[in-house]
């Protein structure tokens, strides 16, 4: 008898455990939490990691063309600007500056084309 009753206390007391839940913060907790937009991934990418702003502006020419004339050329001719920034494609808007642009390659061919593709929705905002 000492022993169901044992086995009855020892039951209640795991039963009446309470099991810890973790709660998710009401608001993200760190800038990868918030869910960006291509175009806002590709502007990061291409302010920061990318570089690309030490050549290239919104709305002149620096050393490279700007990504208004980028973003029309490359919408003109129906081109792949992803390809073209993997070291894949020729270059169409001003092949004068590519040897310049082919050192940058080896940035561009480190991303992924998920960046990439966020880089391209970027410079195609210029249009918009």
């Amino acid at each position: 008898m000492k022993k169901i009753l044992l086995l009855f206390a020892v039951l209640a007391m795991a039963s009446c455990k309470k099991e810890e839940t973790k709660k998710e913060p009401l608001y993200p907790t760190s800038t990868e939490e918030i869910a960006q937009t291509p175009e806002e991934l590709g502007a990061e990418i291409f302010k920061g990691k990318g570089n690309c702003v030490a050549c290239h502006q919104m709305d002149q020419k620096v050393v490279g063309p700007s990504l208004k004339v980028i973003a029309q050329m490359y919408k003109d001719k129906n081109a792949d600007m992803v390809k073209f920034l993997k070291g894949e494609g020729e270059p169409i808007v001003d092949p004068s500056q590519y040897e310049v642009m082919k050192a940058n390659f080896a940035i561009t061919k480190a991303m992924s084309d998920e960046e990439l593709g966020a880089l391209e929705a970027y410079v195609y905002s210029s249009i918009k």
